[in-house]
């Protein structure tokens, strides 16, 4: 009988040990990416069908390189992430950062919309890019999708934009840390691109307006140069939106830029493991809803909404999706 327990132990712990592990590349506390990721996380562990982890990270980049350099097969180890869709299509042909090792990323499923912010305060003297000019500005994390799309909105604004010369003061740091800056009146504005509406954002408004302030956030219209040569640089991926003024109590609405961030895998997912990874997010949407407020636009409909682009599902996912009804 001792025997034929410790048997059915070894057999259960070999059947865990062989368990693919997921590792899910997010972003840093105070983005909706960490809490995001880590939601997901705790829906494949609870699911059975994977061991996964969350990691913070430095965001889209990081995730990507992670995924690409780090997924071990042999192991059963797999980089996962949530990624702008931009850097997606940068990794996947090899360009910038990639340039001579792409990426064999693969979307799993279509997120939610990030909406590109420029933070600042009512009163601060900054009511269009070209007003950054001698301000202290922060582009979120060295090397990262957000300062990369920074830069090229900046270059349109101002002609040879050099963030060493132009900036007043210059800084790299999260989005979290450039909210407590700026409300400690240490930064003027920060970048950041996040779902609606980002927590750390919210907690400046509040800071703010206890101090008799406000938050002002600098409008990105549809037909202005910066807006259109993002436009042109990632073709099919960048949208506009608007940030209504209810979000972080602005006094207007703001026009802005948005991507639809995906979830992504490498190639070498198995089909079977990337099938019952979206079958069990597809299949507790309430839970990361509840988790997560801009996870509200994660829908089985909208999982899809990456299909046509660039960058390929993962044949795994477009199995699930098929079965669902709604790759068509």
């Amino acid at each position: 009988m001792l025997r034929r327990s410790v048997a059915v132990w070894l057999l259960l712990g070999l059947a865990l040990a062989q368990k693919p592990q997921i590792v899910i590349g997010t972003g840093g506390v105070g983005g909706v990416y960490f809490y995001y990721g880590t939601a997901v996380a705790e829906i494949l562990n609870r699911s059975g069908a994977v061991q996964a982890q969350a990691m913070q990270s430095g965001g889209s980049i990081e995730n990507l390189m992670l995924l690409r350099d780090r997924t071990d097969p042999a192991r059963g180890l797999y980089y996962c992430g949530t990624v702008l869709p931009d850097a997606a299509l940068m990794a996947f042909q090899g360009e910038e950062r990639f340039q001579g090792k792409p990426a064999p990323v693969r979307i799993l499923f279509t997120m939610y919309p990030n909406y590109f912010h420029v933070v600042t305060a009512e009163g601060s003297g900054i009511r269009v890019l070209q007003d950054l000019k001698g301000k202290r500005v922060s582009t979120e994390v060295p090397g990262g999708i957000i300062e990369y799309e920074a830069r090229i909105l900046m270059s349109a604004a101002i002609p040879g934009f050099d963030p060493k010369v132009h900036f007043g003061k210059w800084e790299r740091v999260r989005a979290a840390e450039s909210a407590s800056l700026l409300a400690e009146g240490n930064l003027d504005a920060f970048f950041w691109s996040g779902g609606l509406p980002t927590g750390s954002i919210v907690e400046l408004a509040g800071s703010l307006a206890r101090k008799g302030k406000r938050l002002f956030l600098v409008p990105l219209p549809p037909q202005s140069t910066p807006v259109q040569v993002l436009q042109r640089r990632f073709p099919g991926v960048v949208d506009t939106g608007v940030i209504p003024k209810g979000v972080y109590n602005t006094r207007y609405d703001t026009p802005t830029l948005t991507f639809w961030n995906v979830f992504v895998c490498p190639a070498s997912l198995p089909e079977e493991v990337a099938y019952a990874v979206v079958k069990a997010v597809m299949e507790n949407l309430p839970a990361l809803q509840a988790a997560v407020a801009p996870a509200r636009e994660t829908t089985l409909e909208n999982a899809v909404r990456s299909r046509g682009g660039k960058v390929p599902y993962h044949e795994g996912a477009v199995r699930y999706f098929r079965e669902k009804g709604v790759w068509r």
